[in-house]
Parts: structure tokens; sequence; C-alpha cells
């Protein structure tokens, strides 16, 4: 079945960068649409970053573009996103997201926190 396991959230001071990964099994990319999400405490979950198939086209929210980049590596099977130049408004749990794009099932993976604090 599908899985996605997050790793690589810290704590890290403002400035700061952090490489989460995201972990797939049970699928291969050509049919999903992978995503990033976070959810900061009191707020909703809101969308960081998608990477669609097969071209791999990327799109920010208006918040991290320019500091956030989301890649694959399709032999690893294995989704990240690297955050540069980190903000206290960061500070959220980070989940990777797989939407099938023929059935549109959206499976979820645990997430992973990340603490941006001098």
């Amino acid at each position: 079945q599908v899985q996605l396991v997050e790793s690589g959230g810290d704590l890290v001071q403002p400035g700061g960068s952090l490489r989460l990964s995201c972990a797939a099994s049970g699928f291969t990319f050509s049919s999903y649409i992978m995503s990033w999400h976070r959810q900061a405490p009191g707020k909703e979950r809101e969308l960081v970053a998608t990477l669609s198939s097969p071209g791999g086209n990327t799109n920010y929210a208006d918040a991290v573009k320019g500091r956030f980049t989301t890649s694959r590596d399709v032999a690893k099977n294995t989704v990240y996103l690297q955050m540069n130049n980190l903000k206290p408004e960061d500070t959220a749990v980070y989940y990777c997201k797989a939407r099938n794009i023929w059935t549109r099932a959206d499976y979820w993976g645990q997430g992973t926190q990340v603490t941006v604090s001098s």
C-alpha cells in the first residue's frame, strides 16, 4: 500500500537551512502529484509546494517562493524539500502528500517538526 515517511525536521536558527525527505513506497511517481504542506499551532494546514508528474513541474506558495525548493529522486523514490533562509514563521509540522492523478485519492505522511528559533 501507499506509504509516506517524512524525516529531516529539526530545530534551526533563523537564516538556517534544512532538507526534508519524504520516502515513498507502494507506488511510482508517474501517477501521483506530490506536495508539501505545513501546519503551525492554531492554524490550518497550508500548501507549501507541489511537484507534478510526469514533467516534474513545481509550484510554490508565495510565502516560501525563492527560499524553498522541492525535487525528487526517482531511483530512491524520495521527494525532498530544501528550505533556505528559514524564518520563525516557517515553524510548523511539515507533511508530504501523494495524490493519485486518476482516482484523486490522497495519502499523507506522519509529519516532521520544523522549529525556527534563536
